[in-house]
């Protein structure tokens, strides 16, 4: 896609998600193309699944607990991973922290993160690469909002956060009980009642908790 900038316009609108009113970002509703659009469409038209179009309930627990306890990543640096819209980076950023990355390998997700962090007036690196598995990363807190969602993604990503929690770092995950959540090596921080569509989830409102990763 020559112009992922132009594409995240077309395709959003400027949102507030129900669970963190104080963060505005490009988000997909029943009245922009992309939430109408198949994965029929979205293939002809070479664009991966827009999970970075949608302010998703696991991130938005996690987000709204930066902003309501900031001392957990003020003047610390933080890795957004997997950050879809960025949602976490910029509660990070809004909470204080010293430095933030937001990676996604999706390269409209990362044109999001930019216009969403410009959107917020906050200052956020953004990372394309595929870090999992990497065994030095300069970051002390690592965000994962909603990334449970398929079981290779899950597995993968978990065996990593468990390395990472040995060795020291903060990982916090936000998850609303998908199928591929780890049932061990979890302890419980925060729950969150979020509003969400059912043309998206199962339900009006999903309740997500607030994990942190141990080793």
């Amino acid at each position: 896609m020559s112009d992922p900038d132009s594409f995240v316009r077309a395709q959003t609108r400027i949102l507030a998600p129900s669970l963190v009113p104080e963060i505005r970002l490009h988000l997909a509703d029943r009245m922009t193309p992309i939430w109408r659009a198949t994965q029929t469409e979205l293939d002809g038209m070479g664009v991966p699944p827009p999970y970075w179009a949608f302010a998703w309930p696991g991130g938005q627990a996690l987000a709204r607990h930066l902003l309501d306890h900031p001392d957990i990543v003020a003047s610390r640096r933080v890795l957004d991973f997997a950050a879809g819209s960025g949602l976490g980076a910029i509660a990070a950023a809004r909470a204080g922290a010293a430095g933030i990355v937001a990676n996604d390998t999706d390269p409209i997700a990362a044109a999001a993160i930019a216009l969403n962090a410009a959107l917020n007036q906050v200052k956020i690196e953004v990372e394309r690469g595929d870090l999992v598995g990497a065994e030095s990363i300069p970051f002390d807190v690592v965000l994962a909002g909603d990334v449970c969602y398929e079981r290779p993604m899950a597995e993968r990503a978990f065996a990593w956060f468990q390395a990472l929690s040995r060795r020291g770092m903060l990982v916090l995950m936000g998850d609303p009980g998908r199928d591929y959540l780890p049932q061990s090596c979890l302890a419980e921080l925060a729950r969150y009642r979020v509003p969400t569509s059912t043309d998206l989830e199962d339900s009006e409102e999903r309740q997500a908790i607030v994990w942190r990763v141990t080793g």
